[in-house]
């Protein structure tokens, strides 16, 4: 069995955050780009998740090879971390994602599982932190020609049949499909468990494989961008407080009434 976990580079959320809230987060001269070279870099966390997802599977006892891929310039770092925490196999598809979209991420993606054997099961974080769009798994799954399932907190995988516990507004929901499948997670699956020193240190001597985009064979067609970014601007906030006067009991009054007024409850 081979499981494939797709990965992305992303700016450190938390420290985009306080930049935003500091008021110093700023767009550079192109209009769609920050210019914060401090941020750091890191994994996507729905995509720690993902590769948290199928350890666990090896820890329930299933037999696989795990291989994690990501598309981007210099994604080695966070391979050699998924490496630390139990792949063996590390792919860099080495493109220029500033100037590309989620259609061609997701061509990237598939060309190369169908040319490194295929998957038998696909994971992927619900969706990336930088953008929030969560459409490169759906893109995937239907190049692949596999079922999808949607945010999962929970995998089971019974000889060929998959049982995913999805997260819903009304409550858990249990699918089951058989595999080759995608799979998405979301970070109600729990925290991704963290590698061990000499993990680490074995994970420094990985060498992630490069692969071009020409390698992939792909058509200009199948990886030109259908959606372009034309401007990203930091929205002003404007925060207004309001004092509610009156002992605790009358102000807890007036504050359910203006709730509801304001159809907040």
């Amino acid at each position: 069995m081979r499981i494939v976990v797709c990965v992305k580079e992303v700016l450190d959320p938390d420290a985009v955050n306080n930049y935003a809230i500091a008021g110093r987060l700023e767009i550079g001269e192109d209009g769609k780009s920050l210019t914060q070279a401090a941020i750091p870099r890191l994994m996507n966390g729905f995509d720690e998740q993902a590769i948290e997802a199928a350890l666990q599977l090896r820890d329930a006892g299933a037999e696989f090879t795990l291989a994690v891929l990501s598309a981007g310039a210099g994604p080695e770092k966070i391979l050699k971390h998924a490496g630390a925490l139990g792949a063996e196999e590390l792919v860099a598809i080495e493109a220029d994602t500033a100037e590309t979209d989620y259609h061609t991420i997701a061509a990237l993606l598939s060309a190369q599982i169908q040319k490194s054997g295929g998957a038998d099961i696909v994971f992927c974080g619900r969706q990336a932190s930088d953008d929030d769009q969560g459409v490169v798994p759906a893109l995937l799954a239907e190049k692949l020609g596999m079922p999808l399932v949607t945010i999962a907190r929970a995998v089971e995988l019974e000889g060929a049949t998959l049982r995913v516990t999805r997260v819903t507004p009304d409550g858990d929901e249990v699918v089951e499909t058989t595999t080759p499948a995608v799979v998405t997670v979301s970070n109600e699956l729990g925290d991704p468990r963290y590698p061990t020193a000499a993990a680490k240190i074995k994970a420094r001597k990985m060498k992630p494989s490069k692969v071009s985009v020409e390698d992939l064979g792909l058509a200009a067609e199948e990886i030109a961008p259908r959606a372009t970014v034309i401007k990203q601007f930091v929205p002003t906030v404007h925060g207004n407080c309001e004092f509610i006067e009156g002992d605790a009991a009358e102000a807890a009054d007036r504050l359910i009434a203006r709730l509801r007024s304001e159809n907040v409850l």
